[in-house]
């Protein structure tokens, strides 16, 4: 958008949401699946999902101006950014964008200005119990959100493995790990290590990639229970979900668990030393909005790290905008 002139540049983010909504509809439609190799119209894409064809090739125009997709002679065909939001594409962002459909998620953004107003999310006030209450409710919207992040493993997960030598360690707690991506890969890539997988109990049922007599499956809550004894703790987006006073909370279980000489691993997308056009920045409002999170700097986690007793933080970068922040218990 630096090439344009400051008034289409304001005209163009102040709409912005349309564009947003407009991918997040021909994701959910499944528009990008009916188009192959060869061009198609909108009347037979609308006929296909039962859209009303004039209205459907509007949407596909704007989103053809920013790249999504290619108009040729009327008809609609893939464009770089088109073709990962089929499903099968091996780096696949259709769940991503119909996640941000979530009406959960529009209802909150609409009360962005009481969240500025007052620094508290509003997922609670939008629905009682919040976003994981929401999801409980909402099977489908669930699995959206579950698809996403399911997609998301698939990206950083592997760059985490490749770049922590976890062959060294003995014993390595996953941590809020969800339905268990992160764990079972480490233990897939190495000989030596057992893993736990430690969860919210509803959570871990869920984890159906967990198996071996080196993973063990444990349902807790990390605010209230007593973490397993290992020498690394892996916590893989998790303190982003938290203000300051839960993510102490947390690190303060992993802490009194803790033996002497071990480690504990934060895997976060890192906001940058200067605000600069990138997702994590993005990111970073989501959870101010949606969960009362936060996006932090390696400053940032080197603070809470040390408040909670551990030391010698070093950032890792992995890829794709994340690293590993890492830190030992003496």
């Amino acid at each position: 958008m630096q090439n344009l002139d400051p008034v289409t540049q304001i005209q163009l983010m102040s709409g912005g949401y349309y564009l947003s909504r407009c991918l997040q509809i021909v994701a959910e439609l499944g528009i990008a699946d009916l188009i192959d190799d060869e061009p198609v119209s909108a009347a037979q894409l609308a006929n296909s999902t039962d859209s009303h064809p004039e209205a459907l090739s509007r949407v596909l125009s704007l989103l053809c101006a920013h790249g999504v997709f290619d108009r040729v002679d009327g008809r609609f065909q893939h464009s770089d950014l088109s073709r990962i939001i089929r499903s099968d594409h091996p780096a696949s962002m259709r769940a991503f964008a119909r996640m941000f459909g979530i009406p959960l998620i529009w209802q909150s953004v609409i009360r962005l200005n009481d969240s500025v107003a007052t620094g508290r999310p509003m997922g609670n006030d939008v629905t009682e119990g919040g976003l994981w209450r929401y999801f409980e409710d909402h099977p489908e919207d669930n699995a959206k959100f579950n698809s996403t992040m399911a997609a998301k493993s698939q990206v950083v997960v592997p760059l985490v493995v490749a770049a922590y030598d976890f062959e060294s360690l003995s014993r390595i707690v996953d941590v809020g790990g969800g339905r268990g991506h992160l764990i079972d890969a480490i233990i897939k890539s190495t000989v030596k290590p057992t893993g736990v997988l430690f969860d919210q109990p509803h959570v871990v049922r869920e984890a159906a990639l967990i198996s071996g007599d080196r993973l063990q499956v444990l349902g807790g809550d990390f605010f209230t229970d007593t973490l397993p004894e290992a020498d690394a703790y892996v916590l893989m987006e998790v303190i982003h979900d938290w203000d300051d006073e839960h993510a102490e909370r947390i690190l303060r279980t992993v802490r009194n668990a803790a033996p002497a000489d071990s480690k504990i691993m934060l895997v976060e997308a890192m906001m940058p030393d200067a605000p600069v056009p990138c997702w994590t920045t993005t990111l970073d409002i989501i959870m101010l909005n949606l969960l009362g999170g936060r996006q932090r700097s390696l400053p940032e986690y080197t603070a809470l790290l040390n408040k909670c007793g551990f030391d010698e933080v070093r950032e890792i970068p992995v890829g794709a905008g994340h690293s590993i922040v890492h830190a030992t218990f003496a």
